[in-house]
């Protein structure tokens, strides 16, 4: 059959799409050596990295080189100043004397000098837009690593949030939180069959945690409104990608809280960002300052949350880059989904440091031309190793680099032009007044003060009537109760009521009582003895 006899047809549900451009985004230049530069592909970026280096080697410019790369792609970052030298990327870079030397030795172009878009935050709300999220959502998983409970007072914890739950009682904040424990722990019987048992010592345990979280300042982060997540995916009119600041030099003296809320917000990140693949882009990089904080000491099931998250949250767009001294500080199964990787220089001066050095070398993929343990120990501030993903998302050869330099301001900021910042921010007046609800608190205390009785002052028609009372009880004799209470004072040693002749029943009482010396038997009158009470 010849091709002029193919009879093809094209049903209407059908339509011929033309295809479309595929808009390719730049690599960000981040280093550059003697032979090419060093680039990130964007399209990777989510599949996470970390940043690491002896204090003072250059590591927080680095970061500030990404960041801005990202914010100049349309990606918008989120990550923690800890010592406040990130803020000078809202502000464009000059040339400095100090600049040129660097440039010149590196041979590098002076850069297009230009600020970021950035909002600030902090949670103290001294130093940027207050950051907040409620008990509930929390959860108590975290809530037990920030308040360093063990396991006997975290199953306490998620017996008091699961009651709460079951009432309808909101979890706010940690007033909320201290009332629900209170009742927990008052009326624990009525709990037990239904939750198990509820010990007050945990409760105590709790109770002295929140304590101490408060006096750091942590009951500040707890309330509404709640930070929306999406508020960190923003970009301002000319498409970059605004630059989240967490204020953190004050929120470190706090290393639990600073680690428990930055990874809330990776969990919020992930529990409602949608499933959306592998993107051109990122929707968001989110760099974890400080890591080791995190996973000191960390239980092994929020280690098995974190690496859970780590894995997933990739497919949300989001990529996570860690920031820490040595890359054995963050633990092997996190480690091994970190694939672009910038080290610097290490300190080897025990046999110690030696051993940890040659552990990060190792790291690596190697490269024929490189002793990778003996350049970590001879790289200079600003230079560094770098591994990054080629287009196949393979690990590259490792390299000896110089970071590139920022095109803002390296250094901080004044607090004026921080505060102009905040002004003129995408949120501002959004999360400054915080809201108090009807919640937990507000339903115990007002059930509390309902049930308790209604006390009147005695009138004098009362007293009077008391003491026609008094008188009438004197002259009828002594009540059942006095003499109960006389016959077990005598029974037991106390101290009963003037002296009397015993009635037939006292006396029966008594003389069982002496009769009986064995454990077994005391045991069966005090029996009989309650049941007479009761009675």
């Amino acid at each position: 059959m010849a091709k002029s006899d193919w009879n093809f047809s094209i049903s209407p549900p059908f339509k011929i799409r033309q295809k479309l451009p595929i808009l390719m985004i730049k690599p960000l230049v981040v280093a550059k050596n003697e032979h090419h530069q060093l680039e990130l592909l964007p399209r990777l970026l989510n599949r996470h990295g970390c940043i690491t280096g002896a204090t003072g080697t250059g590591k927080t410019v680095t970061l500030q080189v990404i960041a801005q790369a990202l914010s100049d792609s349309g990606v918008p970052v989120f990550m923690a100043d800890v010592k406040g030298d990130l803020s000078g990327i809202a502000k464009a870079g000059t040339m400095t004397s100090r600049m040129k030397e660097r440039l010149d030795f590196v041979s590098i172009d002076e850069p297009a000098w230009a600020a970021c878009p950035v909002t600030f935050w902090d949670v103290f709300d001294e130093k940027g837009h207050p950051v907040r999220a409620t008990i509930s959502d929390l959860g108590p998983l975290l809530l037990a690593r920030m308040l360093n409970l063990n396991d006997t007072q975290e199953g306490v914890l998620q017996l008091v949030f699961k009651i709460a739950d079951d009432h309808g009682l909101l979890l706010l904040d940690t007033k909320d939180l201290r009332a629900m424990l209170q009742q927990v722990g008052d009326t624990a019987a009525n709990f037990q069959t239904e939750y198990g048992n509820i010990s007050a010592a945990s409760i105590g345990a709790i109770q002295r945690g929140l304590l101490a979280i408060e006096e750091q300042g942590g009951d500040r982060f707890f309330g509404e409104p709640m930070l929306n997540i999406h508020d960190l995916l923003q970009t301002d009119a000319n498409g970059k990608g605004v630059v989240n600041i967490l204020a953190a030099d004050r929120l470190l003296n706090s290393p639990r809280l600073y680690a428990t809320f930055l990874l809330w917000m990776l969990s919020e990140l992930f529990e409602q960002l949608p499933e959306v693949g592998d993107l051109d882009k990122p929707k968001l990089v989110y760099f974890f300052d400080e890591a080791h904080l995190l996973f000191d000491e960390a239980p092994r099931p929020l280690l098995q949350k974190i690496e859970q998250v780590v894995r997933l949250i990739r497919s949300k767009g989001v990529g996570v880059y860690f920031v820490t001294q040595n890359p054995l500080d963050i633990p092997d199964t996190v480690l091994g989904q970190l694939g672009n990787r910038v080290q610097h220089a290490l300190r080897a001066y025990t046999p110690r440091d030696q051993k940890a050095v040659q552990a990060a070398a190792e790291t690596f993929r190697p490269n024929p031309q490189l002793d990778t343990a003996q350049v970590i120990t001879e790289l200079a501030v600003g230079e560094a190793l770098v591994s990054f993903l080629d287009e196949k998302g393979r690990p590259a050869m490792v390299e000896r680099a110089f970071i590139l330099s920022p095109a803002s301001q390296i250094g901080p900021i004044t607090d004026d032009e921080r505060k102009e910042v905040i002004a003129n921010s995408i949120v501002a007046g959004v999360y400054e007044k915080s809201v108090d609800r009807e919640s937990a608190y507000e339903k115990i205390k007002g059930r509390v003060a309902a049930e308790m009785p209604s006390s009147q002052p005695a009138t004098a028609s009362g007293r009077a009537d008391t003491a026609k009372g008094d008188k009438a009880s004197e002259s009828a004799g002594p009540s059942v109760g006095d003499k109960m209470k006389d016959a077990f004072g005598g029974l037991f040693g106390g101290a009963g009521v003037a002296r009397r002749k015993d009635t037939m029943v006292e006396a029966m009482m008594k003389s069982a009582a002496r009769s009986i010396g064995s454990q077994v038997g005391r045991e069966i009158i005090r029996g009989v003895l309650g049941s007479i009470l009761k009675k």
